[in-house]
């Protein structure tokens, strides 16, 4: 008979879920994925081929790497590698903030859409109500965030948003500058007293490198086990794990 693979929900001890929410005293959340599923399952490969029109305009050629990127925060990291290698006396560097402006612009539009993953407005009232302070991560652009939680309710929930720099795609995550803007935000908080919640590889790394604690969210089986093995110190598939987790232990009762 062959052994089934264990669901996520198997792959996470409760307890341990419960341990780590317990003691930190900062939530940081990836926003799109753990907040909102931003682009609603659709690629980026609009806004990568609206970007390359531009700095083909911009620059004559691009060099291959760009030309095959098909990701919006991707490509914008070619673009600063380009930039870099060729510098400013012979590429127009206004092509990276004009590239960054239309990566904002589609997330504003895609902001207006969204909607809240499921659970996250209770999961955001529970951890509140714990005294846990909040703040998002995000290499989405700041603005459009800010608008996506003023539309449903959420801005006063967060004591930060730190989200994409403008002028230096490099930063964005795996790189973890911007999880340490968040302690920095949240009063220099100590890495060990925060967790993050992510739903990519790339959240996990940040975490990692800023020694901040790291839960995975995802509704995807594989890229669960993928953030499981990678080093997650818990997986869930939903907000409503990381409720319960919450909630004080049960406490076992002996029999007379």
């Amino acid at each position: 008979m062959t052994a089934m693979n264990p669901t996520l929900s198997e792959t996470t001890e409760p307890p341990r879920l419960r341990r780590l929410l317990g003691r930190a005293r900062a939530v940081l959340f990836d926003f799109d994925g753990p907040v909102c599923d931003l682009f609603a399952g659709r690629s980026t490969q609009p806004v990568a081929l609206e970007i390359k029109a531009m700095a083909r305009k911009k620059w004559n050629s691009l060099d291959p790497a760009v030309e095959a990127c098909d990701d919006s925060h991707g490509i914008l990291h070619f673009l600063r590698d380009m930039l870099d290698r060729r510098g400013d006396a012979v590429l127009d560097p206004t092509a990276l903030s004009a590239a960054n402006d239309i990566v904002t612009r589609y997330e504003y539009e895609a902001a207006r859409s969204a909607v809240p993953a499921p659970g996250i407005q209770l999961l955001l009232d529970t951890l509140l109500g714990q005294g846990k302070r909040l703040a998002v991560v995000t290499n989405n652009a700041e603005g459009p965030v800010r608008k996506f939680l003023e539309l449903h309710g959420m801005s006063r929930k967060f004591e930060a948003v730190c989200g994409r720099d403008p002028r230096e795609p490099r930063c964005m995550k795996p790189d973890p500058s911007s999880v340490r803007r968040a302690l920095e935000c949240l009063g220099r908080m100590s890495p060990d007293a925060a967790v993050m919640v992510g739903d990519q590889l790339t959240d996990l790394q940040a975490a990692v490198s800023a020694e901040v604690g790291f839960l995975g969210y995802s509704t995807d089986h594989e890229r669960g086990r993928l953030l499981h093995r990678e080093g997650a110190q818990g997986v869930v598939a939903s907000h409503a794990q990381l409720i319960a987790a919450c909630a004080p232990a049960p406490v076992s009762r002996l029999r007379p």
